[in-house]
């Protein structure tokens, strides 16, 4: 990725050597996880990958359910973004882009178990078909059940993605676009494909990094030792077999293909956002945006809206019955001290993650260093080719007989959830920065405006709901961690996201679904808490703006 930065501020920023270790800190952190595996396990059996027949069929299923997952996904995420570019004014639009930004945060566990509802043996597609006499024996267990849970989680966010590389055509293209009257092709040709093919490079490593390492959807769509990933193998070998070096061996090969898949990826120059923008442009009205393509474009949007909306439906209306038993015995609750731990969790995940893209932002932008400079971009791919399970593998092995209590152990998985964060937090932070404008730094400069002054007129108006939106994403996605935990905790003590897995395990669907609607109400507080909390208000003062009133 191409780091595109404003210029360094003019005076010296107090933040440019503690963002500096922060970020040293982290590469330490991320690549020190990995020196414990290799320090715990000096003899790896490397010679197993390839005499050991089941070892070989865990590697290659593992690279084709990812491959084929990041395929499907991303042919169903370009005609999805095309047909929202072309039609930008129906119902409901607005709540399903919202919906699309979500799906990097919607539990994972939760939307497994709306899916199993839906196109499960008993799930509600399923049976309407089964009474049409459509059954065609489908099962969603396996290699099915996977893929489509990894096309229901990344298509939208690569739609998403590539909706926002679509809007960035510029305004004179597209007007002459529509004097022309260019048709669906030469749109394709002229305007669409320039505008997305240095996004897709980005796009498509990103899903299969995601697909790659998935951790949750296996373990619980699997259906056995045919459909097991290195993620799986690797919890295995550490929580059944006790066996420290081929789960060091797993994590090395693991390691090994993200990291290449992400230096080429990034040796090319890739162009793509990881958190989708909210700014659409305005665009003039298209050709191909009536007749019969505007009746396709609906039916594929009603079906793609439907895809996401259905599983989660499931939740919301098989939990609602069942959510005030699970809740009203408040001393006894098992799904209230599931939250009370959850939230410990995800809470501090969420603040140590804004706060740590806070310093490193504050640390590149005050640097002329060119190498320096690129820090975020390489701080915001190592936690995506250093999986959080391979991470927590190698701290687990470091400080494992440290690990006495679980306040602890929590603070680990909180420091990790916090790190497989910070990607995101990062260019949810990092847009409003760059979008400072040169004038107001100038005249904060003359005016010697600095310190506590210079960030709450500069900056904090700008970065008010980004910071709110950083720790929602940050605390939501620690609030839905299932693999970390998975590793550190303790079947007794769940947190919801482990709880929902057992209840899955045990056939309850009922308590199941109950869990998920809580989960999902929790991360949908979690993000109005933070968005109220950091509103601007209606009648802000002078000395709020960021730099207007001294301009005037």
């Amino acid at each position: 990725m191409e780091l595109k930065t404003t210029p360094p501020l003019s005076n010296p920023n107090w933040l440019r050597w503690p963002g500096l270790m922060v970020g040293a800190g982290i590469l330490v952190l991320a690549f020190g996880g990995v020196g414990a595996l290799l320090w715990q396990s000096p003899n790896l059996p490397l010679p197993d990958l390839w005499q050991s027949a089941y070892l070989r069929n865990v590697l290659r299923f593992t690279v084709w359910q990812a491959v084929l997952s990041t395929l499907l996904s991303i042919l169903l995420a370009i005609p999805v973004a095309r047909a929202l570019v072309r039609h930008r004014q129906f119902p409901g639009r607005s709540l399903l882009l919202r919906l699309m930004e979500l799906s990097l945060v919607i539990p994972t566990i939760v939307a497994v178990s709306g899916l199993v509802g839906i196109y499960g043996r008993q799930g509600w597609l399923t049976q309407w078909l089964q009474a049409a006499g459509l059954d065609a024996g489908w099962s969603l267990y396996g290699l099915n059940g996977i893929v489509l849970a990894h096309v229901f989680f990344n298509a939208p966010m690569a739609a998403r993605i590539l909706l926002m590389a679509f809007d960035r055509v510029p305004a004179p293209q597209r007007r002459i676009a529509s004097q022309l009257g260019l048709g669906s092709l030469w749109l394709w040709r002229a305007l669409e494909w320039p505008a997305i093919k240095n996004v897709l490079p980005g796009v498509a490593t990103l899903v299969f990094t995601l697909c790659f390492t998935s951790f949750a959807i296996v373990m619980t769509l699997g259906g056995g030792p045919g459909a097991t990933t290195l993620e799986v193998a690797i919890y295995q070998a550490l929580r059944f077999e006790f066996d420290s070096s081929r789960a060091a061996m797993l994590a090395i090969v693991q390691l090994v293909i993200c990291g290449t898949l992400w230096y080429l990826a990034l040796r090319r120059g890739m162009d793509s956002a990881l958190v989708p923008g909210r700014q659409l442009s305005l665009a003039p009205k298209r050709k191909d945006s009536r007749g019969i393509s505007r009746y396709g474009d609906s039916v594929l949007i009603t079906l793609f809206a439907s895809f996401l909306l259905f599983p989660l439906a499931f939740v919301v209306f098989r939990g609602l019955p069942g959510l005030p038993d699970s809740l009203l015995p408040l001393a006894d609750s098992a799904l209230l001290k599931a939250t009370l731990r959850s939230l410990i969790i995800a809470l501090p995940a969420g603040f140590v993650s804004v706060a740590a893209a806070l310093l490193i932002l504050g640390g590149y932008r005050t640097t002329r260093n060119r190498w320096l400079a690129r820090m975020p971009a390489t701080l915001a791919h190592v936690p995506l080719f250093i999986p959080p399970l391979v991470l927590g593998t190698g701290l687990f092995l470091a400080i494992r007989p440290k690990l006495g209590m679980n306040v602890e152990a929590f603070g680990l998985v909180a420091l990790v959830n916090a790190l497989m964060a910070l990607p995101f937090v990062i260019q949810i932070i990092r847009a409003p920065l760059d979008s400072m404008d040169a004038m107001s730094l100038r005249q904060a400069d003359q005016l010697n405006i600095r310190g506590w002054y210079r960030w709450r007129l500069l900056y904090w108006p700008r970065l008010r709901r980004p910071l709110g939106l950083g720790i929602a994403y940050g605390a939501g996605l620690s609030l839905g961690d299932f693999g970390v935990i998975a590793l550190f905790g303790t079947p007794n003590e769940p947190t919801i996201p482990v709880l929902l897995y057992q209840q899955l395990g045990s056939y309850q669907m009922q308590a199941a679904a109950t869990t998920g609607l809580w989960l999902l109400v929790l991360l949908l507080g979690l993000f109005l808490v933070t968005g109220l909390i950091t509103r601007s208000p209606k009648n802000v003062s002078k000395t709020d703006q960021p730099m207007e009133s001294a301009r005037a």
